[in-house]
Formats: C-alpha cells, structure tokens, sequence
C-alpha cells in the first residue's frame, strides 16, 4: 500500500502529492518523502537542499526559477495557509504559460511537485505561515529570475481576499511579464 496519493494536475509532470496521516488522540505521524514511492509514481527527481520561510499574511513570494540551473521544488506548509502557483514556462510544452494553483495548509497536509522549467510562487493567507520544500538542484543567485506576480496574459487568480494588502520584495516588483522575458525552457 502506498502512503501517498500522487494527482496529476492539468499541467503535465505538475503533481498535487497527499501523504498518509496517521493519527490519533497523541496526534500523527506522516512519511513528507520516499524515494523509493516517488520513483514508483514516475518522479525519479534528487533532493539536494532543504528550504524554509516563514512569513507573514499578505507576503507574496514569486514567481521565481533560475535560468540554467532548474530548480524542481516539493514544496508544503507546515503552519499556516498558502496559496500556491507554478507556471509552465517550457516552450514545447502544450501548456506553455499556463498556471495551476492550489491552497497549501497545515490541516490538508498536502504536497505540490513543481517540477524544472516552471516559475512558482505563493501567497500567504493566513496570519503566519511556514513553508518548507525540498529542491532538486542548489540555489544559485546568480541564475535567479522571476516573471510577474499579475501578468495579465498569464491571469493567475491568487483568490485574494478583498482587505489583503500583497507585499512583494523588491526584486519582485521589478519582475517582466512572460512575453518580456526573452528566456523560457525547452
């Protein structure tokens, strides 16, 4: 028996991953990652680096990927709320420039793979929230690049509440909409 439930989503090689929660009235117990299971569903992706951030309400963190070194990132939270989007930006894909979202918390538990050649980011809905994740190849910050939050030709619906006020960092406020970049993957 598999301890988890890996969804294909409309993008393809994007999965939505729901682990096994085994509890009780101690609390639970959940395998995050196997291998050998991952393998089993078709992703024979290598972790390399583990992440964590916490911030706060509002904070909008994307979309980010890094050009010549591809990040896959498994991505979940692990207190708090999120909503959480990839882009696919592989020019042959027959879903170029489509999104897929979907709300990560601490109560479902579930995962999102967001594979390489994919800009992801996310936005905190609850008051606080951490978010952890597991990436295929190292942080590069000389590789880093992003595309904008809102292009309007992309339409990700980040299902803002109305009172939410998005903060974005610097940088990404500076993000080129898609048809702007001049990069995309094979």
């Amino acid at each position: 028996m598999s301890k988890f439930n890996f969804i294909k989503t409309k993008i393809k090689d994007l999965y939505v991953i729901e682990p096994t929660v085994f509890g009780d009235n101690r609390g639970y117990f959940m395998e995050t990652y196997n291998y050998k299971e991952f393998e089993d569903a078709g992703l024979n992706m290598v972790f390399v680096q583990d992440n964590q951030s916490r911030s706060k309400r509002g904070v909008l963190r994307g979309l980010h990927f890094q050009k010549t070194n591809p990040q896959g990132k498994l991505v979940r939270v692990i207190e708090g709320e999120v909503f959480d989007v990839a882009v696919d930006l592989r020019k042959s894909s027959e879903t170029f420039g489509q999104w897929y979202g979907i709300l990560l918390t601490e109560e479902n538990k579930k995962q999102f793979y967001v594979p390489e050649g994919f800009a992801h980011g996310f936005i905190v809905i609850s008051e606080t929230a951490t978010f952890v994740y597991k990436c295929t190849r190292l942080y590069d910050p000389t590789d880093e690049s992003g595309i904008l939050w809102d292009d309007p030709d992309i339409g990700i619906d980040w299902k803002l509440p109305e009172d939410m006020e998005v903060l974005l960092s610097e940088k990404d406020k500076k993000n080129p909409q898609l048809k702007n970049l001049g990069f995309s993957f094979e």
